[in-house]
């Protein structure tokens, strides 16, 4: 085999490794929610809403996307008038501030008017680093007044 054949092997080789490597750096959160809500007015338009969330999360990094879908099918008694879509993944800051490897899970609360007192709800970010016993829990939620608040802890063990 000649020494150009197994360079070009090595440097396939090295970057299909990087790649796999750079796949991983991203995991999806495991507890995706839905709720969906309707308007229903006898003899007139029905609207019918559902969204979605999940987490992107780095886990060298520890920075998140928070990712939300929705649909809203507004029909009539006879037919469907109306299907839009809307969705997008919105970066969210770092969890800690040092690279490591991290795990995470994430979850949101119920629809709006179910826990929520000020807005649409808030979340829970819950992030460990693998390579010590470290675990931070943050919760978000919305202030009513434009921002959403969030907080995070470092737990203690004893």
């Amino acid at each position: 085999m000649s020494l150009v054949t197994k360079i070009g092997w090595v440097a396939a080789l090295s970057l299909v490794t990087l790649a796999s490597a750079r796949a991983d750096d991203f995991k999806l959160s495991n507890n995706q929610r839905i709720a969906c809500s309707r308007g229903l007015s006898a003899g007139k338009l029905n609207t019918a809403v559902c969204k979605s969330y999940a987490y992107l999360f780095n886990v060298k990094t520890s920075e998140y996307f928070r990712c939300q879908v929705s649909l809203s099918l507004t029909r009539d008694n006879k037919e469907v008038i109306n299907v839009q879509t809307d969705g997008g993944c919105a970066k969210k800051p770092r969890v800690f501030d040092t690279d490591s490897k991290y795990e995470f899970d994430a979850t949101e609360t119920e629809p709006a008017n179910t826990n929520s007192f000020f807005g649409n709800g808030g979340y829970s970010i819950w992030v460990a680093d693998t390579t010590q016993q470290k675990v931070r829990g943050c919760i978000t939620i919305s202030s009513g007044l434009g921002s959403d608040i969030s907080k995070c802890l470092d737990m203690s063990f004893q």
